[in-house]
């Protein structure tokens, strides 16, 4: 079991340390570099799909703290991917649409999604709405984080872990990558996610280096070190204790 227990502690915002991930579901490819390059700048990690069925697979696979949908897709449409997703998870939706008619609106809105933008739209205005959004959902991560899951703690305003109570010798990298892993136990990560927190999030790193970071912070982890596990071929989680 997890608890995630939050202080009033003015030190350096676990922000920072845990990027948001936005997927963004766009197949205008010119719009979905504009997007990310807008959405990297403000610090969120992103997740690109050009088609619904890869839409969900991502979203799946990375579980994503909001997804960018756009309402004309190969494959499945807008519409379908919010309603498969809405029917397993809450996860924040902002649908993207050249659509103006009100009832693409009153339908978009009517399966669950928190928001849209009419295009043509200016970027200012999308990250605009993803911050607002991320913050009615309670998707904004708060400064000085408590993390426990089974025997492991993290503070992240002390910047310390432990194990069994025992503390751990991390570097700045490995506790944000053991936080990240923490904040939702059983959530798969993928490689790219991993690697913005241990680089930025303009990293262009190659992403097996993540590999390297999750074989030392599994060893410096000891007896808690087989709570990180693999998931093949995608990224890493931490079970649920």
């Amino acid at each position: 079991m997890s608890e995630v227990q939050l202080s009033a502690s003015a030190s350096a915002p676990v922000q920072s340390l845990l990027p948001q991930t936005i997927l963004i579901v766009e197949d205008e490819t010119r719009l979905a570099d504009i997007l990310e390059q807008y959405l990297r700048r403000e610090g969120y990690h992103t997740e690109r799909a050009a088609s619904g069925p890869r839409a969900l697979e991502l979203w799946r696979a990375a579980r994503p703290d909001l997804i960018l949908l756009d309402l004309m897709l190969p494959g499945l449409d807008g519409l379908e991917v919010a309603r498969r997703v809405r029917a397993e998870s809450q996860t924040p939706i902002i649908m993207l649409t050249a659509r103006d008619e009100e009832v693409d609106r009153l339908v978009g809105l009517g399966i669950g999604a928190d928001d849209y933008v009419i295009k043509p739209y200016s970027p200012r205005e999308v990250v605009a709405r993803v911050r607002a959004v991320l913050r009615r959902s309670g998707g904004g991560v708060q400064a000085g984080e408590v993390l426990r899951v089974g025997d492991l703690l993290v503070d992240t305003a002390a910047f310390r872990g432990t194990c069994k109570g025992e503390a751990l010798d991390l570097t700045a990298a490995e506790l944000r990558l053991l936080a990240l892993l923490m904040r939702d136990p059983g959530r798969v990560r993928v490689r790219a996610e991993l690697l913005s927190v241990v680089s930025g999030p303009a990293a262009v790193s190659d992403e097996r280096a993540v590999d390297a970071h999750i074989k030392n912070l599994r060893r410096k982890l000891g007896g808690c070190g087989s709570m990180i596990e693999t998931v093949r071929g995608v990224g890493y989680r931490l079970a649920s204790g």
